[in-house]
């Protein structure tokens, strides 16, 4: 049986992925800073983490800790670079120094992606420290067998303290408050479900690279906001159509493209991920669920 690690398993993705991961025959340990987990350490003190690790010795360690803040990462460099940065290449040096035979399963971002087009995995642009620190946390990861996963996720929170993005659409319009959504950022996530379903194959096969795993056909963040309103029947009168730099709010660069091409995961494993369009429907039905 295999010993899953689970790291960051408390917040928006790790709470879906572990109810996930149990319906297989792994013995699955999670691990939090300071929420209700198996576990309990901050993974960026190397001593604490080489400790646990030692005794658990897990066959797969599956990371999601990690600072998604845009804002945070740029006004906290450090705070940046030891939950994205440091927090990684504590768990690849323990791979590396105890000759374990470990997968590393590193959650990053599409947020290392901008410009024109569709973007493979070799056409990467920074443009904040989040990317940044991000991006640092995969050159971490590749030194030891590892998949490294760019995502970007949508879908309903099972965590009080967490909120995604069609979880702020959702209630926003539901409570009728005024939203604004970017017609000019782009992107192409993957259901929480999906990415979940993803990842348990990603441990099965456990594929060695970085690989972009996203919807295909993606759209702007506007169009779909306003593509999952209509399908829930939600009034969007109070929401409205911005371009990034009217906002503001937002002191931090932010990528206007962060589109993915994911042909290199399809081909690795097999299958053929869904459009960004098709996605809504089922989204809207884990709301419809609510009521």
């Amino acid at each position: 049986m295999e010993t899953i690690l689970v790291t960051g398993a408390t917040g928006l993705l790790g709470t879906n992925l572990v109810l996930h991961l149990k319906k297989y025959d792994y013995r699955v340990i999670t691990h939090s800073l300071s929420r209700h987990a198996d576990i309990l350490f901050d993974l960026s003190d190397r001593s604490k983490s080489y400790e646990i690790l030692e005794e658990i010795n897990p066959s797969v360690i599956i990371n999601l800790v990690s600072l998604t803040s845009v804002e945070l990462c740029e006004e906290k460099i450090n705070l940046a670079y030891l939950a994205n940065t440091l927090s990684v290449e504590n768990l690849v040096n323990w791979i590396s120094r105890s000759g374990k035979d470990c997968h590393l399963v590193q959650i990053s971002t599409d947020h290392i992606y901008d410009g024109p087009g569709l973007h493979t995995e070799e056409q990467i642009t920074i443009t904040n420290n989040y990317g940044f620190s991000k991006y640092a946390g995969e050159l971490a990861a590749i030194q030891v067998p590892s998949t490294i996963l760019r995502t970007n996720f949508v879908g309903r929170s099972k965590v009080s303290h967490r909120e995604s993005l069609t979880d702020w659409v959702y209630y926003s319009l539901k409570e009728k408050k005024h939203l604004q959504a970017f017609d000019d950022v782009y992107f192409s996530p993957i259901s929480m479900k999906i990415l979940s379903e993803m990842i348990a194959l990603v441990v099965q096969k456990k594929p060695i690279g970085i690989y972009n795993l996203g919807s295909n056909n993606g759209m702007s963040k506007a169009d779909f906001d306003f593509a999952f309103a209509e399908y829930l029947k939600l009034p969007t009168n109070t929401m409205k159509r911005i371009n990034l730099n009217q906002h503001k709010g937002l002191k931090a660069n932010r990528p206007k493209n962060m589109l993915m091409d994911s042909s290199k995961f399809e081909n690795e494993l097999g299958l053929k991920l869904p459009n960004l369009l098709d996605l809504i429907p089922p989204l809207a039905q884990e709301y419809f669920e609510i009521n």
